[in-house]
């Protein structure tokens, strides 16, 4: 998910919703409060006081807000999947700690190449009117998702599955896809090369069944109520006309785990203003909501203050490949750009200019994402190279010293693009664009201030200097991350290249795909390649503030995926 901070967000910010939640397109991100990436609003406030506990407790109802209408509920046609588990179910859903558990699926074997999944799914699997779910209806699905003429924004997801690159690009027809019914209830998938987190990646919403009977019934009005579609998971969308400000999830009383779903009903409504959100919280009218930058100081000592930390990180992307032959040498040096690494006080940055709680990273991919699968250590501790992202004045000088000498420059002069439609970017770039040249001698940074979709048009044009842009996961692997860099990928703007990264990635994805040891090894050495030469600059991971009813219990929260799970959660 590329979040741009110039671009808004390929999950962050050109938010788009569907199931309760701000769907964000993360190929830019707009360093806003995640809330926005997430457009859920959680809320909570007052531990000792009336309003520390929920307004619905004996109705099992859960009161939020969301930041902006939703966008839609075709999960064909969404942009980001951060509540829609709640739904859509697939063949697994994610559990706490981003681990997949049972989901429409009784049992999975893989064939010892791991090329061949066969999965059989539940006998008790129905649609939300009651009919039976059917392997038919995920071979549909998947062939509806990826047909071109969907023009679904996550097809890409579905590279690895037999053909899905060829029918992506227009070169293979949907129905050769990888996947096929065996029989009822049975689906077997054939990929192109092991997919090592293939269960985390089923488990998105994405990948979910689809009621080509409902779809053939409603054609074009498919999808454009909460009606006119069928749900697979624990909730169903009631109240939704396609561009009212609220609107449900109901408990969905097919749902073949419906024994464990104590909530009857979660109840959506849109506030755009944060300030707004606490006000009804305080009036017990919501039970979880997100707080601004500038209201962390007030709250974040209240006993219902809760931070949740996201798999995004907003980092400063260089242009390798930059027309100005001054720049391009400037960019393509190494020991410039971990001058610029090392001249940043991130501690400074995320909690004096961003003061949310933000966290600093150890490289490019975040904390919390995922674990070593031996040792069980974070690997975010593990890709950490020393004299990378500190903040030394004297290392910095040092290292910018040594590259202005290598290009033949006493002074440089550099844009810093990124999107003007959040306060977060703007505190950000204004920022690295005094910090900078204050610790470099000779250094002019000129901030360019653009809307989300223009800054995002020149950073995919490769018409910039420096863009402040960002990255969240899909799902809870480092390859989520790591296969950004690699060479002529989609979403490598600045061009970044280095064959031996290309070759690390490759091997995890291919000859060491079968060994888990084997393939975590390469990710990390690919990682530490990756920081080492500062490819990009990590400036903060995003944590995101919030108010949260006391009696609130059981919520599911990951920092990938269907961030926000309801199934478990309850009003004591």
């Amino acid at each position: 998910m590329l979040f741009s901070i110039v671009e808004g967000c390929r999950r962050f910010f050109v938010a788009k919703h569907i199931g309760g939640i701000v769907m964000t397109h993360f190929k830019t991100a707009a360093l806003t409060v995640a809330t926005l990436a997430l457009g859920l609003v959680l809320a909570a406030c007052g531990s000792n006081n009336k309003s520390s506990q929920s307004s619905s407790a004996t109705k099992q109802q859960l009161n939020l807000s969301a930041t902006a209408p939703l966008d839609t509920i075709d999960l064909a046609q969404a942009t980001g999947y951060g509540q829609t588990g709640n739904v859509y179910e697939s063949f697994w859903r994610l559990g706490k700690n981003g681990k997949p558990i049972a989901g429409l699926a009784s049992k999975a074997t893989k064939s010892s190449d791991g090329l061949t999944w066969t999965i059989s799914i539940r006998k008790d699997a129905k649609w939300s009117d009651g009919s039976a779910i059917t392997a038919k209806d995920f071979v549909y699905s998947w062939q509806r998702t990826i047909d071109p003429k969907t023009k679904s924004p996550y097809s890409y997801l579905f590279s690895g599955i037999k053909n899905a690159d060829a029918i992506n690009k227009g070169n293979a027809k949907p129905d050769t896809l990888g996947i096929k019914a065996l029989d009822t209830h049975t689906v077997q998938i054939t990929l192109d090369k092991p997919i090592a987190y293939f269960k985390v990646l089923m488990a998105y919403p994405l990948f979910a069944p689809q009621s080509e009977k409902t779809v053939t019934k409603y054609g074009k009005k498919y999808a454009t109520t909460s009606s006119k579609m069928l749900y697979s998971g624990p909730f169903v969308i009631t109240g939704w006309n396609g561009t009212g400000n609220t609107w449900s999830f109901k408990k969905n009383p097919y749902y073949w785990d419906k024994k464990v779903v104590k909530l009857q009903k979660v109840n959506f409504q849109v506030v755009e203003d944060t300030s707004t959100g606490v006000n009804l919280f305080n009036t017990n009218k919501l039970d979880l909501t997100p707080l601004a930058v500038n209201q962390v100081p007030k709250y974040e000592k209240d006993s219902t203050f809760r931070s949740y930390a996201y798999s995004y990180i907003a980092y400063m992307q260089y242009n390798f490949n930059a027309k100005d032959a001054t720049v391009k040498a400037a960019m393509n040096n190494q020991d410039i750009r971990l001058a610029f690494s090392q001249a940043l006080d991130r501690k400074a940055l995320t909690k004096k200019a961003l003061g949310n709680g933000s966290q600093i990273p150890t490289g490019f991919v975040p904390n919390d994402l995922a674990s070593d699968p031996t040792t069980g250590k974070d690997f975010a501790k593990q890709q950490t190279v020393a004299n990378t992202i500190n903040y030394s004045t004297k290392s910095a000088k040092a290292h910018w010293t040594k590259g202005l000498k290598a290009i033949g420059k006493s002074k440089l002069t550099l844009t810093l693009l990124y999107s003007n439609d959040d306060a977060t970017s703007k505190t950000t770039a204004e920022y690295i664009g005094g910090q900078l040249p204050k610790e470099l001698p000779g250094l002019t940074i000129n901030l360019k201030a653009l809307p989300s979709q223009m800054a995002k048009q020149k950073e995919t044009d490769g018409d910039f200097d420096i863009a402040l842009s960002g990255w969240g996961a899909d799902f809870n692997d480092p390859i989520s991350f790591l296969q950004i860099p690699e060479s002529n990928t989609a979403y490598n703007y600045g061009k970044y290249s280095n064959a031996q990264y290309d070759a690390l990635i490759k091997k995890a994805s291919t000859t060491d795909a079968n060994d888990a040891a084997k393939r975590w090894d390469d990710l990390v050495q690919a990682a530490k390649l990756f920081n080492q030469a500062q490819g990009v600059t990590p400036l903060f991971q995003q944590v995101t503030a919030y108010l949260q009813k006391g009696d609130v219990k059981g919520l599911t929260h990951n920092t990938a995926g269907t961030q926000w799970g309801y199934k478990y959660a309850y009003i004591k």
